[in-house]
Formats: C-alpha cells, structure tokens, sequence
C-alpha cells in the first residue's frame, strides 16, 4: 500500500504537457490571413459536414430499416389473427348448424315469476 501511495505522489508530481488535439468542427476561417489556410480550413470544413451528413444518412436509413422490419412482422401478425377469426368464426357457423348448437343460441327464457305474498 505504502508503494502505490509513493508511485501516485510521484507522478503528480511530474508536469503533464497538455496534448493538442484537432478536434473535427465548424471553423470560422475569415481570421485566417493567408489564402492557403482559410482554403484549407473552409475545406476541413467540407469535409466535416460531408461526414455529418454521411453518419446522419447511415443512422436514418438504419431507423427506417427497423421500422420497415417491424412493419413487416406486424402484417404477419395481423394475417395470423385474421386467419385464427376466419378458423372461429367457422367453427361457430359449424355448430349453429349442429341440433345442439341451436338450443344453445337461443336466449334462456325468464323463469315464472312466483306470485306476491300479502
């Protein structure tokens, strides 16, 4: 423990030189005063928007891709619960067809109302 206590303070202890780095953006490039870097710049930032638009692009098609997939299965869902009604709807035609099916469909009848008490 002691060890790792004395490696950290050492190196806190050594300066750290902060690293550049090109981070890929909109530049303004009207302070730039020589012709060649406010070319190059304006073109950096041609080439950001190209890959902006190419990422964005490749991210929307991927959406629609998920979308008409699920689209796909939600038809293939409907024309299963179609087919499963068309199947019950049969089978009841089938046994209001039947001797029984008919007692069966029609309204039980009230029961004989008992006379009032005085």
């Amino acid at each position: 423990m002691m060890r790792f206590l004395i490696a950290a303070v050492l190196l806190a202890a050594v300066p750290h030189q902060a690293m550049a780095q090109d981070v890929p953006g909109i530049e303004i490039c009207t302070a730039e005063k020589t012709m060649e870097r406010r070319t190059g710049c304006l073109q950096s930032n041609v080439n950001f928007l190209k890959a902006s638009l190419t990422k964005a692009s490749l991210e929307n098609q991927q959406k629609i891709d998920a979308a008409n997939r699920q689209i796909d299965a939600l038809k293939a869902t409907v024309i299963g619960l179609q087919n499963t009604v068309t199947q019950l709807q049969a089978q009841v035609q089938a046994l209001g067809k039947q001797p029984n099916g008919a007692a069966a469909k029609e309204a039980p009848k009230e029961a004989p109302k008992a006379p009032a008490a005085k």
